[in-house]
């Protein structure tokens, strides 16, 4: 075989298996991820190791792959209950924020850096982008306001499509190619979003009905097929000329929330692979820099970044969420936590493969700008979050349900498991009211597996297993669902299924 593939497979899981020691260190010290992968990379660099590595279209390229996976593991992951209150804002932040941050970031870049105009607006639009993999990973972890964190996750699995296209759009315009008016390019933007959102709804409506009714012949299949959906969803829509990374978030927004056979396993796989992503491509950000060149890009990246927290965030987030009646507390902690990380680097490899002169500068700039204000933003969110009276008390968490189809019967067996935070705790299992085609057939508690009946109680850290009629399944976790977040007295409405706490 090949020795310098069998090298680069060893060095490659090493990084891997280094990269989850160190993410249990970083959560611990409560240092965002992405600096130690980062800290990877610059260390088997040239700078390092001594590995040499200045392919930018090659990164540029796996950039866009990892983008894609971590965007889908978003979406999956996302609950639409959460999210559906937050539209209006997430959409405003993704749109008229953007618009905002890259006029402001822009107008001070040509007042203390002398830029002129067009490298100005390119570098706006480089760092505006906040990103996905930050925002999902630092935020879900401090308990706050629902419809605040599902502001800011929309508008971080959103925000990536108009930008790109305003990078792509300045980057030619700077090596002289010939560019559209400013409403064309507006036009084209607009265009994108929509084609985008279209795409990924449908390939996620129309794969959920597929997955439902397709019995795979290894429960393994299951999250393979689901996480091929959000990447055919991405390259339809790139195939198309709209938005991929719309159309992959929406898709696994969708598929996330659908009743989805082995979704516990389907979300599991998918996390996985993000965090994969996720460290390779930040690994390989950090091979692709010249620690020898980050000093002179410190003062840049300072102003910069510091006009991007301190004045263009704070004015963008406020006329973009005023219109939604968002507390003021609210708006300034959504002011902070506008993380940036993954998706500025790899966007500022765009100019330096279009050959944009000057690109390099704006490059290290932004890695320079992304390392200083995550260790800021990321370590500080928590103290910010308290300051402002932010941090909620732990709310009731959703359970856990894994089905599984039982073909020959006409079934379903359902697995699911009380959380620590969840409502069930001490719910007769007569007061989950379960359509009359399905019961609660096993309790596993403390290990140990006994046959309910009416007078047990189901008690935190309960696993059971659950049996329905095929088509009961979705009425019957829509009222454990409900019963999980509002308690024994939950109702719940229509096909939403969303409780309203009465007790």
């Amino acid at each position: 075989m090949n020795t310098t593939v069998t090298v680069a497979l060893a060095v490659g899981a090493l990084v891997v298996l280094l990269a989850a020691v160190a993410l249990r260190l970083a959560d611990r010290i409560g240092l965002p991820s992405l600096l130690l992968y980062l800290a990877f990379g610059v260390a088997l660099g040239e700078s390092g190791l001594g590995v040499e590595f200045e392919d930018v279209g090659l990164t540029q390229t796996l950039g866009v792959a990892a983008l894609v996976v971590i965007l889908a593991e978003g979406g999956l992951t996302t609950r639409w209950s959460d999210v559906r209150r937050a539209v209006g804002p997430g959409i405003a932040l993704a749109t008229v924020g953007v618009v905002v941050s890259i006029a402001v970031v822009s107008s001070i870049a040509v007042w203390l850096l002398d830029f002129d105009w067009p490298f100005a607006l390119l570098l706006g639009a480089v760092v505006t982008s906040t990103d996905a993999a930050a925002v999902f990973s630092t935020l879900r972890r401090i308990p706050l306001p629902r419809r605040m964190v599902a502001a800011l996750e929309l508008e971080s699995g959103l925000n990536d499509a108009p930008v790109i296209l305003l990078v792509l759009v300045l980057s030619e315009q700077l090596t002289g190619g010939d560019t559209s008016v400013w409403y064309l390019v507006v036009a084209e933007v607009l265009g994108e979003l929509a084609g985008g959102t279209a795409i990924g709804v449908g390939i996620g409506f129309g794969g959920a009905w597929l997955l439902r009714r397709a019995a795979l012949p290894l429960v393994g299949f299951y999250p393979l097929a689901t996480v091929a959906l959000c990447v055919l969803a991405f390259a339809s829509a790139d195939l198309l000329h709209t938005s991929g990374f719309v159309a992959v978030y929406l898709c696994g927004l969708v598929l996330g929330n659908a009743a989805l056979p082995h979704r516990a396993g389907t979300i599991g796989f998918a996390e996985g692979l993000a965090s994969l992503a996720q460290i390779g491509l930040f690994v390989l950000l950090g091979l692709l820099v010249s620690p020898a060149r980050l000093p002179d890009a410190l003062l840049p990246a300072l102003l910069v970044g510091g006009a991007l927290l301190l004045v263009a965030r704070p004015l963008s987030v406020l006329l973009s969420v005023v219109w939604f009646r968002i507390p003021i507390a609210q708006q300034l902690f959504i002011s902070w936590a506008g993380l940036r990380g993954a998706v500025p680097i790899v966007l500022a490899t765009f100019p330096i493969a279009a050959q944009v002169p000057g690109a390099t500068r704006v490059f290290d700039t932004v890695f320079v700008l992304v390392v200083v204000f995550t260790v800021v933003q990321g370590w500080s969110l928590p103290a910010v979050a308290r300051l402002l009276r932010l941090a909620t008390p732990v709310t009731p968490r959703d359970i856990d349900v894994e089905s599984a189809r039982l073909d020959e019967l006409g079934a379903e067996l359902m697995q699911l498991r009380v959380p620590e935070t969840s409502r069930l705790h001490g719910v007769y299992l007569p007061e989950l009211r379960l359509p009359e085609d399905a019961a609660v057939v096993l309790v596993v508690r403390d290990g140990k597996p006994f046959v309910p009946d009416r007078s047990t109680r189901l008690m935190h850290g309960d696993q059971a297993l659950l049996v329905s009629a095929r088509g009961s399944r979705q009425e019957a976790e829509r009222r454990l669902r409900a019963v999980s977040r509002a308690g024994r007295l939950a109702t719940w409405r229509g096909e939403s299924g969303q409780p309203s706490e009465t007790d």
